[in-house]
């Protein structure tokens, strides 16, 4: 299961939230540093704080996990430059961008790895050079300092019970196939395991792949390949571990003729799975709500780039390889089938009604209850 596999339970504790502004943006930005008052009336000096994303553009870490940290780091810090901000899904540059943060000194580090294990020395080097790591969305190696996510055994979770749901079949053996993350993603492995705590024993996994990269295309072979293996007419429900995936098998199915296509799970709630929702080639997704996550990532950067501790804006501990009871802030997630939208991701403001039903869908966004 890569390198989730080690992942430790948790140790649970209360947190405060609090909830920010979207704005967009995307992409690669290299800006200023942050300096000034925290927002609470006790700044002491100049902050710079680096922030290390996994994509941009039209991924989810473009669209939404940056704006949202760019405005909850302005409201706790108002007076100060933006924060330095670099994306890239190649963790050998993922790993030059934290080397050239290091060299410009920032003071704290927001970082969603690309390759925990990869990146494990670059962890060590800002820790050397007394600069703290945040670990975001996924457990960063090495001697990190805080770290904010979604709790993923409860992300699998929600994926197997709605598949469960889908397929009526608490008995019936139907048969699946798993789509998974990159075992790179030490994530990929948490969700695995949440999904097969509720699914294992009641449905046949036909065949299940790590999905390398997390990569669409990678993932539209491995489906053509189940497809091949187990035949267009014995698969009864996919897996898939988020919504580019999920797009992806849905392409190889749709390239196979299967008819009717088996229910299909997804995550992120990204706008193209949602659409997908809406026309009945995509059974559920799960919605994260970002902002919780961006404004426990941004307070946990503060203090500590100020020498404070966070152990108040944790709800519990874990471990990676190197570090013990690391404060962690584990959010939870809310499953999104056609029934549910207007009341999740539109009711939140994560997309307005206009923005998931367009003209084709029309038809489907009234019959779904989202245009009345």
């Amino acid at each position: 299961m890569g390198l989730g596999a080690g992942l430790p339970a948790v140790k649970r504790r209360s947190l405060t939230r609090a909830s920010v502004a979207v704005a967009a943006a995307a992409g690669l930005v290299l800006a200023g540093a942050c300096g000034g008052s925290d927002g609470d009336g006790d700044g002491d000096g100049s902050l710079a704080v680096g922030v290390l994303l996994p994509g941009g553009g039209a991924s989810r870490f473009g669209q939404f996990d940056r704006p949202l940290i760019e405005q909850r780091l302005k409201g706790l810090c108002p007076d100060c430059p933006a924060p330095t901000f670099a994306a890239t899904a190649d963790p050998a540059v993922q790993r030059q961008q934290i080397e050239s943060m290091i060299t410009r000194q920032v003071d704290v580090l927001i970082l969603a790895a690309v390759d925990p294990q990869l990146l494990r020395p670059s962890v060590e080097a800002a820790h050397r050079a007394g600069i703290p790591v945040v670990a975001y969305d996924r457990l960063a190696q090495g001697p990190i300092s805080g770290y904010v996510t979604f709790d993923g055994a409860t992300v699998g979770r929600l994926q197997g019970e709605a598949l469960l749901t889908a397929l009526d079949a608490e008995a019936r053996g139907e048969q699946i196939v798993m789509m998974n993350g990159a075992t790179t993603d030490p994530n990929a492995g948490w969700f695995k395991r949440g999904a097969l705590s509720v699914i294992e024993g009641k449905v046949r996994i036909g065949k299940s792949y790590d999905t390398v990269g997390w990569r669409p295309e990678n993932a539209f072979v491995n489906m053509t390949n189940a497809i091949a293996a187990l035949g267009a007419g014995d698969i009864d429900g996919v897996l898939a571990a988020n919504d580019s995936l999920a797009g992806a098998v849905l392409a190889a199915l749709k390239a196979a003729e299967v008819r009717p296509l088996p229910p299909i799970t997804g995550q992120d709630a990204d706008l193209a799975g949602v659409r997908r929702i809406v026309r009945g080639d995509q059974y559920m997704t799960v919605y994260k709500p970002f902002e919780p996550a961006a404004d426990a990532a941004a307070k946990m950067a503060v203090a500590l780039g100020r020498g404070k501790t966070v152990d108040s804006l944790a709800t519990g501990t874990v471990d990676n390889a190197t570090t013990e009871d690391i404060p962690a802030v584990l959010l939870p997630s809310v499953p999104v089938t056609v029934g549910n939208i207007k009341d999740t991701v539109v009711k939140d403001g994560m997309y307005t009604v206009d923005q998931i039903c367009t003209p084709a869908l029309r038809s489907a966004c009234d019959e779904a209850g989202l245009t009345r």
